[in-house]
Parts: C-alpha cells; structure tokens; sequence
C-alpha cells in the first residue's frame, strides 16, 4: 500500500495539473488572414464572408453571400449567382452559426472570382452577378 502512495502522488498531480495542458494548442481558435472566408456547412450548404469567432461555439458570419445555380430552361445552361445576403423578408445582418456543423473555413484568396465579384458587387451596390455559364 505504501508503493501505490508514493507513486500515487506525483502521478496524482502529473494527471490533475499537467496532463490537461496537453494538447491545447488544437483548443486554439484557426488565424484566418484572409478578408473573406468560404464556410462549408455539414447540409452542404455553402456561404462566404466576413468570420468572427472561429474556434467559438456560435462564430458568426458578416457580410454573408451565397452562390445560387440557375438554369436556362431554353438552353439548359447553368449560370452560378453570387447573392448578398440581408435581402430576405427579416433582413438578416449576421448569421450565427452552430460551429458543431461546420465542415471546414478556407480563406477566400484576394485574386479569386469570388473576391472579384464581391468586390464589384460593393461598387455597385447592385443586385447580383451573374459568372459566365460553363460551356
């Protein structure tokens, strides 16, 4: 009984002080240096924008846009819309989001389509883009 005591007691306190430390840089919250950010959600659904909070339970997303994918019906050709967010009957300005359903955040790369018709978007402050359809 003594041997289990003697030992017991540094490995008591390895286990109560330091063994919780261990691995707490993936606790971290991500460095996201990029102005925008693609969040990709665990329903497949899709958004870009401004994030605040990664690392947090409810991180929340500003200045959201989605991609919308609409067909011609007389050429069957799909065209992808980037549409701004906040447009909807209860004008949403933020959207907070349950991080247990995110898939993954990537940055969204200054010289991307995406960043491009973000950026003429807010030069326009017009109703959404439309990129070339694929042929």
């Amino acid at each position: 009984m003594r041997t289990i005591q003697r030992l017991g007691g540094p490995a008591l306190v390895f286990s109560i002080l330091i063994a919780p430390l261990q691995g707490c840089d993936r606790l971290k919250s991500p460095e996201i240096k990029s102005e925008y950010q693609a969040v990709l959600l665990d329903n497949g659904q899709a958004f870009i924008g401004r994030l605040e909070g990664a690392g947090r339970p409810y991180p929340v997303l500003h200045e959201v846009y989605y991609v919308q994918s609409k067909a011609d019906p007389e050429t069957k050709q799909v065209s992808n819309i980037l549409t701004k967010r906040g447009k909807e009957w209860h004008g949403p300005e933020a959207m907070y989001i349950n991080a247990q359903h995110i898939v993954f955040i990537e940055p969204v790369a200054p010289d991307s389509r995406v960043a491009q018709l973000i950026g003429e978007m807010k030069k326009s402050q017009s109703p959404p883009l439309a990129e070339e359809p694929k042929k």
